[in-house]
């Protein structure tokens, strides 16, 4: 079960995560109480073991400034959460390692997410970032052959249940693990953890297990 941390704002808490056993860290670039700077992740990034997937996320951002900021903040994804247009998802996967397209499931359903011809997308509530559990069974809509890590919500009450519902290939959470926004809770960040791979119907193999090896790459 791949595990995405969202939402970190200091270093104390990247680290921590990663100690925790998370996969990959998320930094909100879009409007947010937890919204960071290029350069403010770049002085997480840059302490960070090889192997931990880092991700900046962003909203209706041209991609030429997705670009630029994943390339000043030393990030090896880009998670797109917004109205993007499949062209401009392109234009980002062109020029970063790895593109996440996030989708709302919201009255719209989400049978748009095959247009995108993406690998990995994640399946939020309708509104992203507000904590809010939405109908998991929407994701069956979803092509088998797309990995899904499910968002919005989550808790560490709530996590295994989740898993076992919709089967994802990874969980992603934020507002779950905070004692404060922006601020993770120690003990919630390590319960989410440890249940959600113990909900796991397998084992997440690691970089090597998408379709672009970023632990490869000398920063």
């Amino acid at each position: 079960m791949f595990v995405k941390i969202c939402g970190i704002t200091n270093e104390d808490d990247a680290l921590l995560a990663v100690a925790m056993g998370a996969d990959a860290l998320g930094f909100v670039f879009a409007p947010s109480t937890r919204q960071v700077s290029p350069l403010q992740v770049y002085d997480i990034t840059r302490r960070l073991p090889a192997h931990i997937l880092t991700v900046g996320v962003f909203r209706d951002e041209l991609p030429t400034r997705v670009l630029e900021i994943v390339d000043k903040a030393n990030l090896k994804a880009a998670q797109l959460h917004g109205r993007e247009t499949p062209a401009m998802v392109a234009e980002v996967q062109r020029g970063t390692q790895l593109v996440i397209k996030g989708f709302n499931a919201g009255a719209a359903g989400l049978g748009s997410v095959k247009d995108f011809g993406l690998d990995v997308v994640l399946i939020d509530a309708a509104s992203p970032g507000s904590g809010e559990v939405f109908d998991w069974t929407m994701v069956a809509e979803i092509p088998d052959e797309i990995r899904v890590i499910l968002a919005g919500g989550l808790t560490p009450d709530n996590v295994a249940a989740a898993i076992k519902t919709v089967h994802p290939w990874g969980v992603d959470v934020s507002t779950g693990v905070e004692r404060s926004p922006g601020r993770k809770d120690p003990i919630k960040l390590k319960q989410f953890i440890a249940n959600a791979r113990a909900a796991a119907p397998k084992p997440y193999l690691g970089p090597d297990e998408l379709p672009y090896n970023w632990a490869d790459d000398d920063y």
